[in-house]
């Protein structure tokens, strides 16, 4: 990442290095985790299904690649989710007015979303043999 000038008399406070940065970025990881499985029913759930279907893929997978593709697509799928919660408080904070776009970005986050959930019932319809 190249370094940016801040222009004389910023007030933006001096960049951490090393691990002051590293820690300082786990704790926005962890406050961007919680924020969305507070604000966002579909995130529980898919973390209460996590909880459940991960272990078992562990368990069901046979060999490393499997059990990979298994958990994998459940941590992608909630990673897919925390994207469309980011879009979609993008959206939000611009304005509440309806807008053409924003309904599209929106449209296309919940179309993410929903690639993300076939994806994992593929994975594990293939995987397991049904």
């Amino acid at each position: 990442m190249r370094n940016i000038e801040t222009p004389k008399g910023s007030s933006l406070p001096e960049a951490k290095r090393g691990i002051p940065r590293l820690i300082a970025a786990a704790g926005y990881s962890f406050a961007g985790l919680k924020a969305v499985f507070r604000s966002e029913e579909a995130f529980r759930l898919e973390v209460y299904t996590s909880v459940v279907l991960i272990p078992l893929g562990l368990w069901l997978g046979e060999g490393g690649v499997e059990k990979l593709l298994l958990a994998g697509s459940l941590v992608l799928l909630m990673i897919i989710e925390m994207f469309n919660t980011a879009v979609e408080v993008v959206i939000d904070r611009i304005g509440p007015e309806f807008h053409a776009m924003s309904k599209v970005a929106k449209d296309v986050g919940s179309a993410c979303v929903f690639l993300g959930i076939g994806l994992v019932l593929a994975t594990w319809l293939l995987i397991l043999g049904f």
